[in-house]
């Protein structure tokens, strides 16, 4: 059975999502929204939103990110995410990592017949 691209992008945004939201990050704090919204500007990388939170709270575990509630223009306070050290860490090993990965896919794809 031929896989369908959802169920390819599915498996491919497991590995990777975690760190794109870190890459969001980079450049200062964003509150969940914020983080969807950088997300969704791209064509496959996010899904839903409700895989998000799951996701944020996940790598808050891990000590990548931290947060800090601040208050909201309108409704509740907002939780922001903030890079930690260790976050910025694991975003160079991937980064360096991921170069030489996707070099290799590349080029797995363009030799084979």
């Amino acid at each position: 059975m031929t896989p369908s691209p959802e169920s390819v992008l599915t498996q491919l945004r497991k590995g990777t999502v975690d760190y794109c939201v870190l890459a969001c990050l980079r450049s200062g704090a964003a509150y969940g929204l914020e983080i969807a919204e950088r997300l969704g500007e791209r064509k496959v990388l996010f899904a839903s939103g409700g895989t998000l939170y799951p996701l944020l709270s996940r790598l808050r575990q891990q000590g990548w990110v931290t947060t800090t509630l601040e208050p909201s223009p309108v409704g509740p306070p907002r939780r922001y995410y903030h890079l930690t050290d260790e976050g910025e860490n694991a975003l160079k090993v991937f980064t360096e990592t991921w170069h030489l990965f996707a070099a290799d896919v590349t080029t797995m794809i363009k030799e084979t017949p």
